[in-house]
C-alpha cells in the first residue's frame, strides 16, 4: 500500500463534516488533527495489578507508542484484563483462567472492529493472553504485530535458581515433612523477583516462542527479559514494525498457513514446551480456518527431537535461553534438520529462514541441544487415545522417562478432594490418580492443576504415581501426567465411569490409555450416569459452559 491511503479503515470514522462528533471526543484527550491524518495503531494490553507477568506493562506500551509515531502513526493504547494462573491456582478462582482466553480476545475484537484501527500491536505477557490476542488478530485480520513482554528473570534460594515451581513443589515437601514452614516462607519471598511471566518454558514462555515460529511476532523480540533494558529497544522497533505492515497490508491471513502452525508445533514439541500449546493452537487454528487436528501434534512430535532442556523437565530457565542465544537458535536447527519450513512468510515481510539465518548461538551454551545429539528422538509432547480416552490426551514426556504405568484408579470429582488426599498422604506409590469434572463445560472452565501435581513431585511420589484429567496442567507439570482427556466426564466421556480400584494402564509408547474393564461394564456404567446439576446457572460461566467445545477442539467458544 505504498503511496496509497494507509488510513482505509480510520477514515470511516474521522473523516468527512459527518464525523464532526467523533473527532471532537478523541481531540478531547489530546489527539490533533495532524494525529487523525495519521494510520490508527491500536496498542493493546493486559496491564494488571494481580501478578509479576503483566506489571510492567504500561511502561512497554509507551515505548511502542514511541515506535508508532517514529514511524509516522498515531497510537491509541487499550487495556484489557488478564487472570493469573499462578495466583488462582487450586482454587474456584482457577475457572476463570481459560475463559478469560475466550474474553481478551472478544475485547480485542470488540475496541478493534468499533474503533476501525487502520493496524494493531498486543502486547502479551502471561499464559492466555498470547493465544487471546493472536485469535483476535486473526478475528479482525488487520496488519498487526504481537509481542511478548518477556519472562521474568529466576530467584535465587540457598544459592540456586528457582522459580515459581519450586514454590509449589515446596508445598508437598511442607505436607511430607522435608521442609519446613519457615523455609518456605523464606523460599516464597524470593522465588518471583519481579516483573515479568514464570521462567521456565512453561505456557508463556511456549507461547512466546510458539508465535514467533507462526510469523505473528517478530523473532527474537520475546527473549529479553521484562526487566531487561534491551525491552525499550524491541518494543520500540515493534510499534515501527507495526506501520511498516500497513504500509505493506501485510495481514494475519496472509502470515498463517498450515506450514506456519506445524513451525510453531514443531518447536514447541522441541523446546519441551507446555500441553497447553495443543489447546491454544487448535483454537487459533480454528480462527484461521486451517485445518488442523490434536493427532497432528503427535505426528509432528514423533519425527522432530527434543532439543530444549528447559525447565520444568529440563535444567534451564527461559532466561538462559537468552543467554544462549535465544529461539532463533531453535528455529535455525529445525530448518537446517529439515523439521520446520523456513519459506514461511513472517510479520517483518521476510521469511523465517531470512530471520534466523543470522542467529548467534552462545559458544560453550548447553540451552539447545545439537541435532546429531538431541535430548530424545522425539518430541516433549504426545498423543494419547484408548477407551479412556477415545477423542484423544496429552501427555508431557520431556524430563521424565516412564513410559508405562498400570494401577488402580483413585478417583476424584474435584481439584480440591485430590488435593486433600495428597497431602494427607494418602496417595500411594503405584497408584493413578484420576480428577475427572474438570472439563471446559464441567468445571466449567477446565482448571490447571499445578498445585496437585506439584504437591505428588514434593511428597516424592513424582516417579511412581501417574495422574490423568479431564482438565488442564500449568507448562509447570512434569511427570507422567496426562491431560485434556475427551470427552470429559461433565459430557458423558469414559472417565465418568471409572471406579476407585479400577486398574488403569498407560502405554505411552503405543499411544494408549486404557481402562481395564470389559466393555459391556463401561457401558453400563455410562448409560446408568446422570449428568450433574450446573455449577453456574448464570454469568459467564454459564454462558462458558454452554457454548465451549471440546478440549480435543480447542476448547473454543461458538453459537450455538
Amino acid at each position: 500500500m505504498t503511496g496509497e491511503n494507509l488510513r482505509w479503515r480510520s477514515q470511516t470514522l474521522y473523516d468527512g463534516v459527518s464525523r464532526a462528533a467523533a473527532r471532537a471526543y478523541v481531540k478531547g484527550i489530546g489527539f490533533t488533527d495532524a494525529d487523525l491524518e495519521k494510520p490508527i495503531v491500536g496498542v493493546f494490553h493486559s496491564w494488571i495489578e494481580t501478578m509479576t507477568c503483566n506489571i510492567n506493562q504500561r511502561d512497554q506500551a509507551q515505548w511502542v507508542k514511541d515506535g508508532v509515531r517514529q514511524s509516522g502513526g498515531a497510537p491509541m493504547e487499550v487495556n484489557t484484563i488478564a487472570i493469573s494462573d499462578g495466583v488462582t491456582m487450586g482454587v474456584e478462582g482457577m475457572k476463570a483462567s481459560l475463559v478469560s482466553r475466550e474474553l481478551i480476545a472478544d475485547s480485542i475484537e470488540l475496541v478493534g472492529r468499533a474503533h476501525y484501527f487502520d493496524g494493531a500491536v498486543v502486547l502479551v505477557a502471561c499464559d492466555k493472553t498470547i493465544p487471546a490476542g493472536a485469535m483476535a488478530l486473526v478475528r479482525l485480520d488487520i496488519p498487526a504485530v504481537m509481542v511478548y513482554g518477556g519472562t521474568i528473570l529466576p530467584g535465587k534460594f540457598h544459592g540456586r535458581d528457582v522459580t515459581i515451581l519450586d514454590v509449589f513443589e515446596a508445598v508437598g515437601a511442607v505436607a511430607a515433612g522435608k521442609m519446613s514452614g519457615e523455609e518456605l516462607r523464606a523460599l516464597e519471598s524470593v522465588a518471583c523477583p519481579g516483573a515479568g511471566a514464570c521462567g521456565g518454558q512453561y505456557t508463556a514462555n511456549t507461547m512466546a516462542m510458539a508465535i514467533e515460529f507462526l510469523g505473528l511476532a517478530p523473532m527474537g523480540s520475546s527473549r529479553a527479559p521484562a526487566v531487561d533494558a534491551r525491552r525499550r529497544d524491541v518494543d520500540g522497533w515493534v510499534g515501527q514494525l507495526a506501520v511498516e505492515a500497513i504500509r505493506k497490508d501485510l495481514r494475519p491471513s496472509h502470515i498463517l498457513t498450515r506450514a506456519s502452525f506445524e513451525n510453531a508445533i514443531a518447536g514447541v514439541v522441541s523446546s519441551g514446551g507446555s500441553t497447553n500449546a495443543v489447546l491454544h493452537l487448535l483454537a487459533l487454528a480454528r480462527e484461521a480456518n486451517i485445518p488442523l487436528e490434536i493427532d497432528d501434534f503427535d505426528r509432528i512430535s514423533r519425527r522432530t527431537p527434543l532439543l530444549g532442556d528447559l525447565k520444568p523437565g529440563g535444567r534451564f530457565v527461559a532466561a538462559d535461553l537468552d543467554q544462549a542465544g535465544g529461539s532463533a537458535v531453535l528455529a535455525q536447527r529445525l530448518i537446517e534438520g529439515g523439521y520446520m519450513d523456513g519459506s514461511q512468510m513472517t510479520v517483518t515481510g521476510r521469511t523465517l529462514w531470512e530471520e534466523v539465518a543470522g542467529a548467534h548461538e552462545t559458544p560453550g551454551q548447553e540451552v539447545i541441544w545439537p541435532l546429531d545429539r538431541p535430548l530424545k528422538t522425539h518430541g516433549g509432547l504426545l498423543i494419547l487415545r484408548g477407551n479412556l480416552a477415545p477423542d484423544g490426551c496429552v501427555v508431557k514426556v520431556a524430563g521424565h522417562e516412564r513410559v508405562l504405568h498400570r494401577g488402580p484408579a483413585r478417583v476424584f470429582d474435584s481439584e480440591e478432594d485430590c488435593m486433600r488426599a495428597v497431602t494427607r498422604r494418602q496417595i500411594k506409590p503405584g497408584d493413578v490418580v484420576v480428577i475427572r469434572y474438570e472439563g471446559p463445560s464441567g468445571g466449567p472452565g477446565m482448571r490447571e492443576m499445578l498445585g496437585v501435581t506439584a504437591a505428588i513431585q514434593g511428597t516424592g511420589l513424582g516417579d511412581s504415581v501417574a495422574l490423568l484429567t479431564d482438565g488442564r496442567f500449568s507448562g509447570a507439570t512434569h511427570g507422567l501426567m496426562i491431560a485434556h482427556v475427551a470427552p470429559e466426564a461433565a459430557q458423558r466421556g469414559p472417565i465418568a465411569a471409572v471406579q476407585e480400584g479400577d486398574s488403569i494402564l498407560i502405554d505411552v509408547n503405543n499411544r494408549r490409555l486404557d481402562l481395564e474393564v470389559p466393555p459391556e461394564e463401561i457401558e453400563r456404567r455410562l448409560r446408568n450416569w446422570q449428568p450433574r446439576p450446573p455449577r453456574y446457572t448464570g454469568g459467564v460461566f454459564a454462558k462458558y459452559a454452554a457454548m465451549v467445545s471440546s478440549a480435543s477442539q480447542g476448547a473454543i467458544t461458538r453459537p450455538q
